[in-house]
């Protein structure tokens, strides 16, 4: 019987670093950001700290258990800062740390480049694609055909 295994023709190259490490970052910084609400508690800190009710108010859809789950994720990566009080009622205020505040840059990027796309912000309207030419929105549906029972 042959073997049947496939030898490498070359061992990769080590003057490059490795595509595996710099993927590896990338995915683990993808995964530190990652999630529905996250990117939306992290652009209304970047003005000021906030109430966890001012954050309930500003994010429209997010349910009081998400936001918690997702704020402790991010306190739990060094992205937020939770501070409490000693008062009665207590109080908690939420703010972005220096390593969270380095994506600053990394947002308005991303504002411009949602703007340069056809991504208008919520007071143009949904932030919806443009139709590109040939688009099936411009396409004309066929007529429907009449309904036997309405006859």
């Amino acid at each position: 019987m042959k073997k049947l295994t496939i030898e490498p023709a070359e061992p990769p190259a080590t003057s490059e670093p490795c595509n595996g490490d710099l993927s590896a970052q990338f995915h683990r910084a993808l995964s530190v950001l990652a999630g529905k609400w996250k990117g939306d508690i992290l652009w209304q800190l970047v003005e000021r700290k906030r109430r966890f009710g001012e954050l309930r108010q500003s994010i429209p859809g997010v349910t009081q258990h998400m936001l918690t789950t997702q704020l402790r994720d991010l306190e739990a990566n060094g992205l937020v800062k939770r501070t409490v009080y000693p008062e009665v009622p207590p109080r908690v205020e939420y703010e972005m740390t220096p390593s969270a505040k380095a994506l600053k840059p990394v947002f308005d990027e991303l504002y411009r480049w949602a703007q340069e796309h056809g991504f208008p912000t919520s007071a143009q309207g949904t932030a919806q694609p443009k139709p590109q030419s040939g688009d099936a929105a411009e396409r004309e549906s066929p007529p429907r055909k009449a309904d036997r029972r309405s006859r």
